[in-house]
């Protein structure tokens, strides 16, 4: 038997939802200066992964902010194989199109953070065992093969992605390489 494949989740509308101003009465917790709201079946969803994959958290937020984000989140039980923030990933930009239809290369065009995944290749992981669940697919295109994509949660307490999401990563977790399977449409598998 081969060792547990690797799981990398993201944060920030993937695990949680933090804002500024409260969404409802009661945020799960703050950090820094933002409500935190969990997405509903949370802990269940990281305790029943735990059991099958080896888990990982990957988000663009800034590394603080990530690392006191999974002290509030992660179940006692659960050891990660890393926590990485923005410093991990990769910066590129996303030119903005100005009022004529021009795209705006004077250094304004805004900037996104990439995960790359030869990163995690580099420390030991095999990439036909590793799956990324994350709701910007911009963020993963380069390991679009690894990726789940998963819509974005922003607080709502009838979200049921999670309780969706559990049962399709069961049906690859001994797949022996993920990134030749299709998943763009995970939620029509039976």
């Amino acid at each position: 038997m081969h060792a547990p494949p690797l799981l990398i989740l993201d944060l920030d509308e993937t695990l949680i939802h933090a804002s500024a101003t409260k969404i409802r009465e009661e945020a799960d917790f703050q950090v820094l200066h933002y409500f935190v709201y969990k997405r509903p079946g949370l802990a269940a969803f990281l305790n029943s992964c735990a059991q099958h994959f080896k888990l990982a958290i990957w988000s663009s937020a800034s590394d603080d902010y990530v690392q006191a984000v999974v002290e509030q989140i992660l179940p006692p039980s659960i050891t990660l194989e890393f926590i990485w923030g923005r410093s991990r990933c990769t910066p590129f930009a996303t030119p903005q199109i100005d009022e004529y239809g021009y795209y705006n290369l004077d250094g304004t065009s805004s900037y996104e953070y990439a995960k790359r995944l030869k990163k995690v290749r580099r420390r030991g992981f095999s990439l036909s065992q590793t799956l990324i669940v994350d709701d910007t697919p911009a963020k993963v295109q380069q390991n679009y093969g690894n990726a789940i994509y998963i819509k974005p949660y922003l607080g709502s307490t009838e979200d049921e992605e999670l309780s969706y999401l559990l049962p399709y990563l069961l049906t690859l977790k001994n797949e022996e390489n993920f990134r030749i399977i299709e998943k763009r449409h995970w939620r029509q598998r039976p």
